[in-house]
């Protein structure tokens, strides 16, 4: 009730750059995005938290020789929101963001993620270039039911629903050109508006080129040999087997499909950063010159000095 929101709003409104707004739980965080989408209603202010209802780290015991795998449940809805958040960041410059401080974790790198963006628009775009784009971008292919980050593809119809919106896009097209794109709702299936053109971005942040897809996986085997040698000389077989045989298996599933689970435990090769170097954040979404509010800053702030370099 002190009218510290109304002032950091006159703030933002004066400085007008994007609006990085920390705060130190979901909870807060909820209530500042509300708060701030009535005082800017026109623009984009977005929720950026943790998505994971559940996590359990993966863990290895050598003396018994148990491997315990990691499991996670992912919010489905805060992950729409996650996607939200980055690809309005890169699209215009009117976004608040109001995150908690999983924001310093890592993302996976904004100029691949940019690099990799479908924009349909009418005229002329095989059908095959489109499938194949959105299958390179992590989307499903799938026969039934349309849902975030898949597409069905029959004839000359493709549906696609983006991983940021609940909405399907329904292109038509004939002979290989792109005739009319509709808003369907993904309920009903009623068709909402027609549009020109639509943007769609990868269905995950950890995306990259072929080329830097196979420049990563050579140099994840090189340390992966040089890392089962000193195992061996150091006798410790089993730990040498786990290893080699979990990573072969997430680079397979990399060279099949383009992802795995624990993907970001390989971010540096992909991103070409130093071994120590620090990863792609949300922050590196914002553009230079963006602004950084702290809310409850003697929460937030010793939350963020406890990380790893946290100061």
């Amino acid at each position: 009730g002190s009218g510290k929101t109304f002032t950091i709003d006159n703030v933002i409104q004066h400085v007008q750059r994007p609006t990085l707004v920390l705060a130190h739980n979901k909870t807060l965080a909820a209530q500042l995005c509300n708060e701030f989408r009535e005082f800017f209603p026109e623009n984009a202010v977005e929720y950026f938290v943790s998505y994971y209802d559940y996590y359990q780290p993966e863990a290895y015991m050598p003396r018994t020789d148990t491997y315990i795998e990691k499991e996670a449940m992912i919010n489905q809805e805060i992950d729409r929101l996650r996607h939200a958040a980055t690809q309005a960041l890169l699209s215009r410059r009117d976004v608040i963001v109001v995150a908690s401080v999983s924001c310093i974790y890592n993302l996976g790198s904004p100029k691949e993620y940019e690099k990799t963006v479908l924009h349909l628009t009418m005229g002329s775009q095989p059908r095959e270039e489109i499938i194949r784009q959105l299958i390179d971008m992590q989307f499903e292919r799938t026969n039934a039911d349309v849902t975030r980050g898949h597409f069905r593809a029959h004839g000359d119809v493709i549906e696609i629903m983006p991983v940021n919106e609940e909405m399907i896009y329904r292109v038509m097209m004939d002979a290989d050109e792109i005739i009319a794109i509709h808003q369907l709702d993904p309920i009903t299936r009623k068709p909402l508006q027609t549009v020109h053109d639509v943007w769609i971005f990868p269905a995950k942040h950890y995306v990259v080129s072929t080329a830097r897809q196979k420049d990563a996986i050579r140099a994840i085997r090189q340390e992966l040999k040089n890392r089962l040698e000193e195992l061996e000389k150091a006798g410790s077989v089993l730990e040498a087997e786990r290893l080699s045989r979990r990573t072969r298996y997430d680079l397979e599933m990399i060279e099949q499909i383009g992802y795995c689970n624990g993907i970001e435990n390989y971010s540096r090769y992909f991103d070409g950063r130093a071994p120590g170097e620090s990863p792609q954040t949300l922050m590196n979404y914002f553009p230079d010159d963006f602004l950084t509010v702290i809310d409850e800053s003697h929460v937030t702030i010793p939350q963020v000095s406890g990380m790893y370099n946290g100061d």
